[in-house]
């Protein structure tokens, strides 16, 4: 018996649309590291990407859960020397990007390296409830009701 190796031809690809009002992001980018990659999909291939394309509409609503919309710090670096800045989850969440949360948790929870990154151009998040993807006609996918602490009100 030989192990299943999915070839380009094999693939089988679809689109996902996600509404994140209401859900935690934890929760939320986890499944949608897992789509990205393909993992939920029995013919996996961890050299392939094998992954879904994913809309996410609404990133603007996301809940963090416990005091880590107060307390959670984004840091980045800008190159020079003593130049870290920090940005608190509730200033980029009221900013002009709140959609970067998300995008950050799931950049994150994917392994590093030039297959994540291609698979990370699969993911498109939209802070508000409108996106240009109706010509692929993404089937729904109900985050909430697959697990009910999924969702937790505002």
């Amino acid at each position: 018996m030989t192990t299943y190796s999915a070839k380009p031809g094999d693939l089988e690809r679809k689109w996902i649309l996600i509404d994140a009002e209401g859900l935690v992001v934890g929760r939320l980018a986890a499944l949608i590291a897992t789509r990205l990659r393909g993992k939920h999909k029995p013919s996996f291939t961890p050299h392939m990407d094998c992954g879904d394309s994913i809309v996410v509409v609404n990133a603007d609503k996301v809940v963090l859960t416990g005091n880590k919309r107060a307390d959670k710090t984004y840091y980045r670096h800008t190159g020079y020397p003593g130049g870290i800045k920090s940005r608190k989850a509730h200033q980029v969440l009221d900013g002009k990007h709140p959609e970067r949360v998300l995008q950050m948790a799931v950049r994150r929870m994917m392994p590093s390296g030039p297959l994540a990154r291609r698979q990370l151009k699969n993911l498109r998040i939209y802070a508000g409830p409108e996106h240009k993807h109706e010509a692929q006609s993404p089937e729904t996918l109900d985050v909430a009701a697959l697990n009910g602490k999924n969702a937790r009100s505002a």
